[in-house]
């Protein structure tokens, strides 16, 4: 995932994202809430906590990524990117929670099943859910697309999987409303309860490569080389490494340059190189150390 655009945009995007999520969010909680009250549906209640949580969790990450848009300081050089890995922890532990609630509920309703009631407003409750989730997801890939946001990635996988998961609820609906299969509801209460675990665990593992600095994609590195070495003096690279954090990427390497070459002209070159880099990798700082080229004879 490269970050081929303007930070300033960039910051532009992910505000709109932001707010569009906890748009969405506050409004599914409202349209759930109506359904589940009026049909008792526990596989509603399912997508009701998850909105709920996906609503402090979109408010979470609406803060952190703000913040971290904060330039760097004297007491943090590297920026303040880091913030929404910690935000996608928080979610993390907040979606656990969520499912602990229902499977709660799940368990009661295998116990004590009921009848739906109203089922055609819960159906058209939850199909009006799909659609404003489904634009909210295809607006969000596209932010992620341009600006490489981890915290908006983790919330779109989120929010993907909402559909499916809404599109089970209809099913249960239709099932438990018009074919009296009591157990259908809490069933797919169940792999509601699932889902929020998988989505918890997604969420974890995205902050924590960012938090212990994983280093970008084999393809994006294999990319940062390719773009290395187009420069005509650049014998050769090693130790390249690299990190996301927020909307900035660090790279830094060792470039080996012919043994003759002055130091006036080496730091030309890196200028270049870094140059070149920045074309299309524009909200990232490049540390290179400039290394006379070893060809194995021992001489450097």
């Amino acid at each position: 995932m490269m970050n081929n655009i303007d930070k300033s945009e960039a910051e532009k995007l992910l505000k709109r994202a932001t707010t569009a999520s906890v748009s969405v969010a506050i409004t599914l909680i409202g349209l759930k809430t109506w359904g589940y009250v009026e049909s008792g549906s526990v596989a509603i209640f399912g997508t009701l906590l998850d909105s709920v949580m996906d609503s402090l969790s979109s408010i979470i990450i609406f803060a952190a990524v703000r913040f971290s848009m904060v330039p760097a300081d004297e007491d943090h050089r590297f920026g303040h990117g880091k913030a929404e890995a910690i935000a996608g922890l928080l979610q993390a532990f907040v979606i656990t929670v969520t499912s602990i609630i229902l499977l709660y509920e799940v368990v009661d309703k295998f116990i004590n099943p009921v009848k739906l009631e109203k089922t055609n407003l819960g159906i058209g409750i939850i199909i009006l859910s799909i659609v404003l989730t489904a634009l909210l997801v295809i607006y969000q890939r596209y932010v992620t697309k341009r600006t490489g946001s981890v915290a908006i990635e983790a919330d779109g996988m989120h929010y993907t999987g909402d559909i499916l998961l809404n599109l089970g609820v209809a099913i249960s609906l239709v099932l438990g409303g018009y074919f009296s299969m009591t157990y259908a509801d809490p069933a797919f209460g169940a792999v509601a309860c699932l889902y929020l675990l998988h989505s918890a665990r997604q969420v974890f593992r995205a902050s924590t490569d960012v938090l212990m600095d994983k280093e970008m994609s084999e393809e994006e590195r294999a990319n940062i080389e390719s773009i290395i070495r187009t420069h005509t003096e650049v014998v050769d690279i090693h130790e390249l490494r690299t990190r996301r954090s927020g909307l900035n990427i660090f790279i830094q390497f060792h470039m080996e340059l012919e043994q003759d070459i002055s130091l006036y002209d080496a730091h030309i070159i890196s200028d270049q190189v870094e140059a070149t880099l920045m074309k299309t990798y524009q909200n990232s700082e490049i540390l290179i150390h400039a290394d006379p080229y070893n060809d194995g004879s021992g001489k450097v």
